[in-house]
């Protein structure tokens, strides 16, 4: 899994014109599920989403209060684009889960942050529906979190990537 949250002042989700959820302070965050994310991810996601330190606490020292400190609230938004790779020009997202089963996991997801915090203070938008997201970052901060699966994926493609380029390096030495 894969979350791009940005601290925010407020933040809504509207479709076909109609806004369909709205926060005031808090977190908006976009949510990538990877093919092969499973319960893990989505528990540590939550986890981690709910304790990040994301606002100052009462004497203005930064980075102190969590969302849940501070009784704000999250709006979630599904984005497949954040699994993204490239052929050429052109984004590919074979990478993200697919459509019927990312919903469901997707659904629990947000689920499993209400059953942590409280439900009236998680909102989310309309599952696989083109929105237009409107929202006032704050900072602005924009942090990047990946579950832990997704982190030891990338660490043995770089570690791969490494050893196929050192090889290459020692080949050419030799020549």
């Amino acid at each position: 899994m894969k979350a791009l949250i940005q601290r925010v002042m407020n933040a809504k989700v509207t479709v076909n014109g109609e806004i369909v959820s709205s926060i005031g302070q808090g977190a908006c965050i976009f949510i990538g599920i990877c093919n092969n994310d499973n319960v893990k991810d989505m528990e540590y996601m939550a986890r981690k989403i709910l304790s990040i330190k994301l606002f100052d606490d009462e004497n203005d020292k930064k980075w102190k209060k969590s969302v849940v400190d501070s009784d704000f609230e999250i709006l979630c938004v599904s984005q497949f684009t954040l699994y993204n790779t490239w052929k050429g020009n052109k984004p590919d997202f074979h990478c993200a889960m697919p459509s019927e089963k990312s919903k469901e996991f997707y659904e629990n997801f947000v689920q499993l942050l209400k059953d942590s915090y409280k439900p009236e203070k998680i909102k989310d938008g309309v599952f696989g529906a083109y929105m237009q997201v409107a929202l006032q970052n704050d900072g602005p901060v924009t942090l990047e979190l990946e579950s832990p699966a997704q982190i030891e994926k990338a660490t043995k493609k770089n570690k791969s990537n490494h050893l196929t380029k050192t090889a290459e390096v020692e080949n050419n030495v030799d020549r």
